[in-house]
């Protein structure tokens, strides 16, 4: 009785308060399919002795007490009844706290020790609900397939039975045979929470495998059980329903009257954010966008925490910008999207993708905007610049003050709130219970609280402004001294204040007109690329149009002019408009007779063929001369055809083989600076992203100059220096040293020539071992009697090599060395 009564009675309490603080904790996610049993699996890895919950550890120790103390083992007897009871609760307890193996345990000594137990049967499905958090769910079928076949379970027995096996079966994906378990589990259980939870599960079973009138059938019932069920699994039953209604045949209007009632109702208040969302999604599929939009910002607007239906939030109405082909708002819904979605998730990625191929649209828009309204003040005279900033800064001057205001009545507010708080809720109170200066635990004069002194300042200025302390001091007469006085320094402050000053803008305007060039030139390829990338990428073909004719408005450089026409022409031909195109046709050749559009347009099969002058011959050409270190004829042919393919898509080709064939020549600065310039123009183009990705990960690793000694080094080099202009002494040279290198059997030695700097070649003798290898062998090369070779060289490692050749620092080896 002791046992009983008072021991695993106040483990049970223990056992109940710890459920109920984990249930408290865990959000069901209702996007996906909820668990049978409400529990979060903590991934944190406690230690012996540690538990997660003080509650469960104190079922836990009365566990223990009651086997312990009282457990009356004769003869390998249990004489106490309860002691099996003491094994069933140890095991929960160790459960809840997700200490798995050893609930396993303490449930299998009950089915080893008490086979005759009353408890045996909750000892099975208890072991199976263990099995299933080990993922063991395979066993876990097959146990309580047979508990339910060869057992007469009854009631809350066979619910929680056919509950786990229903769990296992959605583990291991048999959703139909879920389906079943769970209706056997509906009818048995006494429980209308489990009830409620039970039949949306089967719901959701049933929306996966495409039977939406059964799943609408279980919504109802978890509707129907009104308030015998939690609130949220009803208003999750309504919304469920709405997601699966037929917009073909349905009642729209009974729906949409529904949501509304759903919305009005005081008790759905914590629920709105999911009502205004179905609001949005009925109107969406409405095809009414702007209601869609309204009620997607007010499912916002009631700040929710579940972050998939956020990120739904911002993704649909990121859509709906999008299919409006206003890109740049589209591109801040979709960055707020991925900012409540989880990392690297495939919804993630999908909507990660969708974001980055609107870089392009937003960086060109955003340059566009920016030079026009520069472009724009510099084209005013000077009067009417000076006009415009001064209205500017006197309506940031009307909002400075404005936000002033509104700060000085939070303030007011926070004293307000504190003076409520200390007085314990009384906002009129003048006194309040001892803890200042008052002797004796006498209440607290008004002016010992510095708190409501600060709230009276405060009020008395709102009210009276800041008077002087004199005679008669309510008369408006009077206010004139510290008033006035203040108000002259706010005028004198925001006088001083740059942002406040008209002068501040207009200096900044630019004058110069390289400067002015510079940002027309950037203008007009902003416009230019926003053209094509509404043609090309996104098939607005109105948007293209207009950036394209005013682009042309603007007169831009020739080289500009011609690529715009040409795809004004295409555009009039895929939107139809042949008398236009004809017209753009015969302006190209009439008036650009020798570019290469024109050819296209005059002879289009030609065009077909391979052309030595387009931008794809030339690249290819220059990157073969890149290949043959050809790399001062190649920064500077690049050079010209960036000029010259401005407004092409392999120009960013060109920059990149240019910067690399900068590095090579020039070394690890020249190369950092140029791939930077890369990166940063053409950040939203392939070869912009290669770039950033050789600064990010392979520009730290070649970062060392210094020169290493490494003792396992095998691969070492004769390096011979020439001038870069003696060619005709590089290629005899380099014939001799191959003719002596064959002659080498012990080593596999080869010659090459390599480029060191615009003013230096290597002729390199490679396959040498050792560095006192390396140079003995040169040496060798010197002292032969006949066809000596003798020439000014060093030694080097491969790795030495390779630092030499990236730094370009040959002196401070030499030095060294």
């Amino acid at each position: 009785m002791s046992t009983k009564y008072n021991i695993l009675y106040n483990g049970h309490l223990a056992l109940q308060s710890g459920q109920k603080s984990v249930n408290d904790s865990y959000d069901d996610n209702y996007w996906e399919i909820l668990p049978i049993e409400r529990m979060q699996i903590s991934e944190e890895i406690m230690l012996p002795g540690q538990s997660k919950n003080q509650d469960f550890e104190r079922a836990e120790e009365k566990a223990i007490k009651a086997i312990q103390k009282h457990g009356m083992n004769i003869k390998g007897k249990e004489k106490n009844p309860q002691i099996d009871e003491a094994y069933l609760l140890l095991g929960k307890a160790r459960y809840f706290d997700q200490r798995f193996l050893p609930a396993l345990e303490a449930f299998n000594y009950i089915l080893y020790k008490y086979p005759r137990s009353d408890k045996i049967n909750q000892a099975k499905i208890w072991r199976e609900k263990t099995n299933i958090r080990l993922e063991n769910d395979d066993l876990a079928i097959s146990n309580l397939k047979r508990l339910i076949d060869l057992e007469k379970l009854e009631d809350q027995d066979l619910a929680d039975a056919s509950s786990m096996l229903a769990q296992a079966y959605i583990n291991t994906k048999s959703l139909d045979s879920a389906v079943w378990q769970l209706e056997v589990a509906s009818n048995t259980t006494k429980n209308s929470d489990e009830t409620g939870r039970y039949r949306f599960i089967q719901a959701q079973l049933y929306n996966r495998l495409q039977l939406k009138d059964s799943a609408n059938i279980a919504f109802d019932k978890v509707i129907a059980l009104n308030r015998k069920t939690p609130r949220p699994y009803r208003i999750a039953s309504y919304m469920g329903k709405a997601r699966n209604f037929d917009f073909t045949e349905g009642d729209k209007v009974a729906l949409l009257e529904l949501l509304h009632e759903l919305e009005e109702d005081r008790e759905n208040r914590p629920f709105l954010s999911k009502i205004y969302y179905q609001i949005a999604e009925y109107h969406l599929e409405n095809g009414a966008d702007s209601l869609a939009t309204t009620f997607y910002n007010k499912s916002l607007r009631t700040n929710p925490s579940d972050k998939i239906l956020v990120s739904n939030d911002y993704e649909n109405l990121g859509n709906i910008y999008f299919d409006d082909a206003k890109y740049k708002t589209a591109g801040a819904y979709y960055d707020s999207t991925m900012l409540n979605m989880k990392m690297n998730s495939k919804p993630y990625r999908i909507i990660k993708r969708k974001r980055e191929n609107l870089d392009d649209v937003i960086l060109y828009e955003d340059i566009a905007v920016a030079n026009d309204s520069i472009l724009g003040l510099v084209a005013m005279s000077t009067d009417d610049r000076t006009a415009y900033f001064e209205t500017y800064t006197q309506n940031l001057k009307v909002q400075a003050e404005a936000e002033k205001e509104r700060q000085a009545e939070r303030e007011r507010t926070q004293g307000l709130i504190q003076v409520n708080n200390n007085n314990f809720g009384s906002s009129s109170s003048l006194v309040r219970q001892p803890s200042g200066p008052t002797p004796g635990g006498a209440a607290e004069f008004y002016f010992y609280n510095p708190t409501t002194v600060s709230y009276g300042k405060n009020e008395f200025i709102k009210n009276w402004g800041d008077r002087e302390l004199k005679d008669n001091w309510r008369w408006s007469s009077i206010n004139t001294s510290k008033t006035n006085e203040s108000i002259t320094i706010l005028e004198e402050d925001e006088v001083e204040n740059e942002l406040f000053n008209p002068e501040f803008y207009l200096a900044q305007i630019p004058t110069d007109e390289k400067a002015i060039d510079s940002i027309v030139r950037e203008r007009d390829r902003a416009y230019y690329q926003l053209g094509l990338i509404y043609k090309e990428k996104f098939k607005e073909y109105n948007l293209s149009k207009e950036k394209f004719q005013t682009l042309l408005a603007f007169n831009p450089d020739e080289k500009l002019v011609v690529p715009s026409k040409y795809n004004l022409y295409k555009i009039y031909q895929l939107q139809n408009q042949n008398a236009e195109a004809e017209i753009a046709q015969n302006d190209i050749i009439a008036n650009y007779p020798d570019s290469r559009y024109a050819l296209i347009l005059s002879n289009p099969e030609s065009a077909l063929a391979k052309d030595n002058s387009s931008p794809e011959s030339v690249y290819e050409n220059l990157y073969a001369a890149s290949e043959n270190q050809q790399y001062q004829e190649v920064i500077d042919e690049a050079d010209r055809y960036i000029s010259i393919f401005e407004g092409e898509d392999l120009v960013p080709k060109f920059e990149l083989l240019k910067a690399r064939a900068t590095g090579r020549l020039y070394g690890y600065e020249a190369y950092s600076k140029a791939l930077n310039f890369v990166a940063y123009n053409y950040a939203n183009t392939e070869e912009g992203e290669q770039a950033q990705d050789i600064i990010d990960n392979l520009l730290p690793k070649i970062s060392k100059s210094d020169f290493v000694d490494n003792p396992d080094e095998t691969n070492y080099k004769v390096v011979y220096y020439f001038n870069a202009s003696d060619e005709k002494g590089i290629s005899e040279f380099v014939k001799k040293l191959e003719k002596e290198t064959k002659d080498v059997n012990v080593f596999d030695l080869t010659v090459s020539t390599d480029i060191y700097s615009p003013e230096t070649t290597f002729v390199i003798v490679h396959g040498l071992k050792s560095k006192e290898g390396a140079m003995g062998y040169a040496a060798s090369l010197e002292e032969k009697k006949k066809d000596k070779i003798q020439h000014q060289h060093f030694g080097i490692s491969s790795t030495n090599y390779a630092t030499l050749q990236i730094h370009k620092n040959m002196d401070s080896y030499m030095t060294v060395n």
